[in-house]
């Protein structure tokens, strides 16, 4: 668990992915919309991603991906991305973490 939030703060944005799954590239493009560049880790080629994927199923996200950290916290999958979207909150979210600017 340790690894994952080394990983997950170590950006304003962090996504844990993986390759073959539609939602977590739906939620990078969202995220990559509102002009973040977030850090990237897909769990199916990364050398630890099946401990960093247990880990994350520990922290609470089911389904494990995607897995989403802005401003160094675990905010959660992708219902409560697009939840925070909806609302208008996440442009705020990610102002307040720094990984964008107006």
């Amino acid at each position: 668990m340790d690894m994952v939030m080394k990983l997950g703060t170590s950006s304003s944005v962090v996504i844990f992915t993986k390759s073959s799954c539609c939602i977590s590239h739906s939620i990078e493009t969202l995220i990559r919309s509102f002009g973040a560049n977030p850090i990237i880790y897909e769990l199916d080629t990364h050398p630890n991603g099946k401990q960093i994927e247990k880990a994350l199923m520990e922290l609470g996200c089911h389904p494990s991906v995607p897995a989403i950290f802005i401003g160094k916290e675990l905010v959660g999958g992708a219902s409560e991305i697009m939840s925070l979207n909806v609302r208008g909150k996440l442009k705020q979210l990610l102002i307040r973490a720094n990984a964008i600017w107006v």
